[in-house]
């Protein structure tokens, strides 16, 4: 069985996108009604802007989306037997599978990204990735830590756990994490606490959109980070996405479910080869390759 997994905010680079843009008529054309939707020319920056360009939040979300999504609709032989998402990808898993359309998935995404930029700045508050470390230990450190919010946020593979928190409580963790004996505690450059009760403020806008737009039948189940099991029920995939801004993503343990499902190969779909790396980690005999 064939499993599609697409990436995260993080996947970004200059250039991404291009060539689809100008070899696929199809790709060119889902990108045109992107710019429209959006109402600026995000195929300027994807395609001609800098690093620092690409990571404002309102232009990387919808663009690893964009590349993701048309990369699948570009594909004749894209035909998944399961799909899943890291964070942000769950949304083109979703379009990928047919519970959303390209317009709305699009609409989602980009208030999605503007909610979460309005909420970092209501809480200032960062992450940091714990490497070598146990996920029980990392859980159990973050549970000590009651004067400020510190949570397990990205379950990524065995040995590399993000976790999301206020700026005080992720310094008190990363201080807590080495003296337990994790190789890195290293603070991530993002602006915010993803994944963590701190995106409260974003979770009601989204939730509101999400209620309000229409979700499919899908073709074939998707593993969500927050149940991380193989879902087709429309009601429990939008309860899913909902919880998923203030919930962690549980990436290592939907891998673990979709291989216990029968995946042999995994394809990931969309900028980078993250996911094809954390695949391996999961499970090494995964065939993994991308798009």
């Amino acid at each position: 069985m064939k499993a599609f997994v697409f990436p995260g905010q993080g996947a970004q680079f200059p250039g991404m996108g291009k060539s689809l843009y100008e070899y696929n008529p199809k790709a060119k054309e889902l990108f045109e009604k992107a710019n429209e939707i959006l109402e600026f020319r995000i195929t300027d920056i994807m395609f001609e802007g800098t690093d620092e360009e690409l990571k404002q939040t309102r232009v990387t979300q919808p663009a690893i989306f964009l590349h993701s999504v048309i990369l699948a609709k570009s594909t004749p032989d894209f035909k998944p037997d399961m799909v899943a998402g890291h964070s942000l990808g769950e949304f083109s898993a979703l379009v990928a599978n047919g519970v959303l359309s390209f317009e709305d998935g699009l609409r989602l995404v980009y208030q999605r990204a503007m909610a979460m930029q309005e909420a970092c700045e209501i809480n200032p508050s960062t992450m940091a990735a714990i490497l070598g470390l146990a996920d029980e230990k990392v859980e159990e450190i973050c549970e000590q830590i009651t004067e400020e919010i510190v949570v397990p946020a990205n379950y990524n593979c065995p040995g590399q756990l993000v976790i999301s928190g206020s700026n005080k409580g992720i310094e008190i963790a990363c201080e807590k994490m080495k003296a337990a004996g994790a190789k890195r505690a290293l603070p991530l450059p993002v602006g915010g606490a993803f994944h963590s009760p701190l995106m409260e403020p974003a979770r009601e806008k989204l939730q509101k959109a999400i209620e309000n737009t229409t979700f499919a039948k899908p073709i074939c189940p998707v593993y969500q980070n927050v149940s991380t099991t193989a879902v087709t029920e429309v009601s429990e995939i939008k309860a899913n996405l909902i919880a998923q801004l203030t919930a962690p993503v549980k990436w290592t343990q939907s891998v673990q479910n979709m291989v216990k499902d029968g995946a042999l190969e995994f394809v990931e779909c969309g900028p980078g080869k993250v996911l094809q790396g954390l695949v391996k980690k999961i499970h090494a005999e995964a065939n993994v390759s991308g798009l």
